[in-house]
Order: C-alpha cells, then sequence, then structure tokens
C-alpha cells in the first residue's frame, strides 16, 4: 500500500527538521541521524499512520528534537505512541533561520492529517492527501470524503509550485494535479449516484461491482472502503440513506 516506500525528508542546513520520520525500522533511524548529524532540532509528522509517523520517538530520544504533530485519530489504523510536543492547528508557522514551514488542516484521508507548506520554495509535503500516480485510500470512520475533498479544493487558496508526497516523486504541476483529483472524485460520486439509480436498494457487494466496473475485482475489498466514504458523503448532503440492514438508497430528491 505505500508504493515505493515512506518519503522522509530533511529540511534545513544548520539546523534540521526531520518531516515524517517514517516506520520504527532501525536501519532507517539510524540513516536518519546520520544525514543530521547531530543537527536534527525538530520532528514534523503530517499524520499518525504507522507507515509515517512510529520512528518519531527513536530519533526524539536520539536528539532531544521538539515533536510536532497531532494526536491520534481514533480510529484503528494509527501510531497509538505518538505524543507530540507542540500540537498543531492550522496555520500554525514553524519559523527558522534558514525557512518557514506552515501546517495546513488537510482532513480527509484521517482527521488528524497536515500538509505542510515550505514557503521560500511553494513545496508542499503533503503526506497521504495527494500521492503522483495513484489515489488516496478515504477509510471511514477516521477517512472523510467530504472532508478531503474540501482540503484539495483549500490548497488551491495557496502559491503552490510542486509537491512532495509522501509516497511517490515530486509532482510538477500542483494546481492542475488537485483539479484532476478533485474531478476524479466527484466523477467517482457520481457513479455512485448512477449505481443506486441502476441497482435501488443495494448492498456494498452488489454496488461495487458498478461503482467499480473499471477495476480489478481482486480491489474491490479496499475500493468499497473508499466507496463508503462517498456514500456517507453523499449521506451527509442528505442525497442517500442508509438502512438498518447496511443496505443503502437514494433519497427522493437525490434521486431526481
Amino acid at each position: 500500500m505505500t508504493g515505493p516506500g515512506t518519503n522522509t525528508y530533511l529540511l534545513g542546513n544548520e539546523q534540521v527538521a526531520v518531516l515524517d520520520p517514517g516506520p520504527a525500522i532501525p536501519e532507517h533511524i539510524e540513516a536518519i541521524i546520520a544525514a543530521g548529524a547531530g543537527r536534527i532540532r525538530w520532528i514534523v509528522c503530517t499524520h499518525t499512520h504507522p507507515d509515517h509517523s512510529p520512528a518519531w520517538q527513536a530519533v526524539a530520544e536520539a536528539t532531544g528534537a521538539e515533536v510536532l504533530g497531532a494526536l491520534p485519530a481514533d480510529d484503528r489504523f494509527q501510531d497509538d505512541t505518538f505524543q507530540p510536543t507542540t500540537e498543531l492547528s492550522h496555520d500554525y508557522l514553524l519559523e527558522t533561520p534558514e525557512f518557514r514551514l506552515r501546517a495546513l488542516h488537510t482532513p480527509g484521508h484521517v482527521s488528524n492529517h497536515f500538509c505542510f507548506l515550505l514557503e521560500e520554495e511553494g513545496m508542499l509535503f503533503a503526506g497521504d492527501h495527494i500521492m503522483k500516480g495513484s489515489t488516496v485510500v478515504i477509510v471511514p470512520p477516521g477517512g472523510d470524503m467530504k472532508a478531503y475533498i474540501e482540503s484539495l479544493q483549500l490548497l488551491l487558496d495557496y502559491p503552490l509550485q510542486n509537491i512532495a508526497p509522501g509516497h511517490g516523486e515530486v509532482i510538477d504541476d500542483p494546481r492542475a494535479e488537485v483539479a484532476h483529483l478533485v474531478e476524479h472524485r466527484l466523477r467517482r460520486e457520481r457513479k455512485v449516484v448512477a449505481g443506486l439509480t441502476q441497482l435501488g436498494r443495494a448492498h456494498a457487494d452488489a454496488l461495487v461491482k458498478v461503482v467499480y466496473d473499471d477495476v480489478d475485482e481482486d480491489r474491490h475489498e479496499w475500493a468499497k472502503l473508499s466507496m463508503a466514504a462517498h456514500l456517507i458523503k453523499l449521506q451527509q448532503e442528505q442525497q442517500a440513506r442508509q438502512h438498518p440492514d447496511e443496505s443503502w438508497e437514494l433519497e427522493e430528491d437525490g434521486a431526481s
């Protein structure tokens, strides 16, 4: 699920911030500490999924670095060891003699997700909010499709030059990428509505075959997670409803 692995970024020269220290793999931790060479002052985490934050503790113990991030979200896929010394809020600014790093609260993939804008370069460190060449899985209850789309749209308010994702290579046309992702999600949402229009009241196992007919069936179990997020968004917007037997159907106004 992490593709080529999780990207760990080191920012600064005289004083270094480690962004997304990654999993607690001893060789990886040793490589971070060696690259920091006694200059690590901050550890910054986009979110607390197990592939992004667990190495924070060993790096902090070795360096005495301040830890910036948000407390773990209340779902089943979290690094529950994470304890920031500074808990982030939207627009928090880490200002050093060398750079300014602005925290942007971007819930959606998970409720405690932050992107970070390196203001001098217009580079957005996107964690799992945006990945090159693939879409992000949105897993309820921690994941929220409505919040995800709104968080993508929020990024268009900032002067982005490129995007450094948590997985994969740097993205050089950020505005086009954000617009593409928003349209992709809304297009999938339209397929959910069309699927419910076609099937009427339906359970996820039947609906996913219609909504994700362009995806291999061996990936449908994962697809059902993102589809659930779309359904919850439609429910929040009073376009769909779930019945006690966990089947879904459109609200009468939503079907028109």
